[in-house]
């Protein structure tokens, strides 16, 4: 399979148990840029096969406003074989794999996604795939599951687990380190880095959460997933640029397009010193301005 990946556009990725149907019901109107249906943690063990026999319909139902659909499979084999067979399809984008090991663990469950795709007849390479992290021992793999597979658009530390497999309390200040490393992973690796600093644990403080975001735009992350309907419009602001940023942006291109027409290397702007990394992180706004831009006219809110 060739590496054609195109990066998706997930400011705000909202969970919902695919076994309850008003919250999925209701997912479609949150304006999230997509829906996470889960088999994982919000489904009991005894639910798990009805809760798979409910994804293609959950997925349209939950889809119809536009949303992208990721289910999230369990980790088992056992539980994650059947959970791909049930959720590969036309409706779900991606498929969010839970306590990645390794690269070959990654391997592993795509080769079984390649079986699920042709089995439906689809495009080989048209389910992409999310890793998350979540073990200690995963930690030191991250760069090598990063570039696992061409399916993968994105990779995420999961807090909760990461941090009771390190035996931390899952708190900023402990996870910034990891999370910073996922990101530098990530990034390498030329996929999303999702989340933020701390835990999706807490979502009561809506203040404090819009603060938490900005940070963790600032040191990188590209979008997040939430438990709770209420933080979605938040991400869509904090990790879209304003028009603040966009208006400077344009004026730093703008300008060094002219100096460099002219024979200039580096020039100031509003006081500071403009020079080719500062131009081309003004490029890479504007580029993910454009992307929100086009994928908000096509599912207007």
């Amino acid at each position: 399979m060739t590496d054609t990946r195109e990066l998706p556009v997930w400011r705000s990725m909202l969970f919902v148990p695919a076994i309850v149907r008003k919250f999925v019901e209701g997912a479609a109107k949150r304006g999230a840029d997509a829906i996470i249906l889960d088999l994982e943690d919000s489904i009991p063990l005894a639910e798990k096969p009805r809760a798979r026999g409910l994804v293609p319909e959950a997925a349209e139902i939950a889809g119809r406003a536009g949303a992208d659909i990721v289910v999230r499979i369990n980790r088992p084999l056992p539980l994650a074989i059947p959970d791909i067979a049930a959720s590969v399809g036309p409706g779900v984008l991606a498929l969010m794999l839970p306590k990645i090991e390794s690269a070959s663990h990654l391997r592993l469950l795509a080769e079984v996604v390649d079986e699920a795709e042709a089995a439906r007849g689809m495009v080989a390479g048209t389910t992409r795939l999310i890793a998350m992290v979540e073990t200690a021992g995963a930690f030191f793999e991250m760069a090598e599951i990063a570039r696992a597979h061409p399916r993968l658009v994105a990779m995420t530390l999961g807090a909760e687990d990461f941090a009771l497999s390190v035996g931390m309390v899952p708190e900023a200040e402990g996870l910034f380190f990891p999370k910073q490393q996922m990101i530098i992973a990530a990034r390498a690796a030329g996929i999303l880095p999702l989340g933020f600093l701390g835990t999706v644990a807490d979502f009561r403080d809506l203040d404090a959460f819009r603060a938490t975001i900005r940070r963790s735009r600032r040191i990188g992350f590209s979008g997040a997933s939430v438990i709770h309907p209420s933080q979605v419009a938040i991400l869509n602001e904090e990790f879209s640029p304003s028009a603040e940023e966009v208006s400077h942006a344009e004026r730093v291109v703008a300008a060094y397009a002219k100096a460099t027409s002219e024979g200039i290397g580096a020039i100031t702007l509003d006081g500071k010193m403009i020079d080719v990394p500062v131009v081309e992180r003004a490029q890479v706004l504007l580029t993910r301005h454009r992307a929100i831009t086009a994928r908000e006219a096509k599912h207007p809110r």
